[in-house]
């Protein structure tokens, strides 16, 4: 019995009034390219196998690195005014002796000095973490520094000059942390 591609030949070569075409160089030349084909596709199976162990390696060391920065960051949160509050301890135990000297009975003029000693310590340490009080008597009004409060009538100062300062504003650096309550020309 012939195979389909045998029959082909057959016919093919009828066709052309010759003989049949033997199909057999083409089946020899199969089996000899089935072992290169199965070596071939062994190794390219060991490869996609390693590509697959190298993906699995770097997924779980991208996700042991995630997991520690998470933990790093939460920390850094939890610790960061730690180096703030170490800066302001020794101001906090001036407060404590001046405290404790008041209490004593202790001359108002130098408890009133000491005070003043433990603010300018206590402005020092704010300098230091970038904190500045805003200048805002005079200056035109801005929103985006100053709150107004109220408007008042002036004949010294033009329509939207701040007047007077209600509560100090304060920049942490380039940022305002707290705008500062005015009243504004009108």
């Amino acid at each position: 019995m012939l195979t389909a591609d045998e029959e082909t030949a057959e016919q093919a070569a009828a066709a052309a009034g010759g003989e049949p075409i033997e199909a057999e160089p083409q089946a020899a030349e199969e089996d000899r390219q089935a072992p290169e084909q199965d070596a071939r596709y062994a190794e390219l199976a060991r490869q996609a196998e390693d590509h697959q162990q190298r993906l699995l390696r770097v997924q779980a060391d991208y996700d042991n690195f995630r997991r520690r920065t998470q933990k790093e960051k939460e920390e850094l949160g939890q610790y960061a005014s730690a180096k703030l509050l170490t800066q302001l301890l020794p101001i906090v135990d001036n407060f404590d002796r001046a405290i404790a000297a008041a209490a004593g009975g202790g001359d108002s003029d130098s408890l009133a000095k000491g005070v003043d000693m433990i603010f300018r310590q206590l402005q020092g340490v704010l300098e230091q973490e970038g904190l500045k009080a805003m200048e805002a008597v005079g200056q035109p009004f801005n929103p985006e520094f100053h709150q107004a409060v109220m408007t008042v009538e002036s004949d010294e100062h033009e329509e939207g000059i701040v007047v007077e300062e209600l509560q100090k504003g304060f920049m942490l650096k380039d940022k305002v942390l707290r705008p500062a309550m005015v009243k504004v020309s009108g």
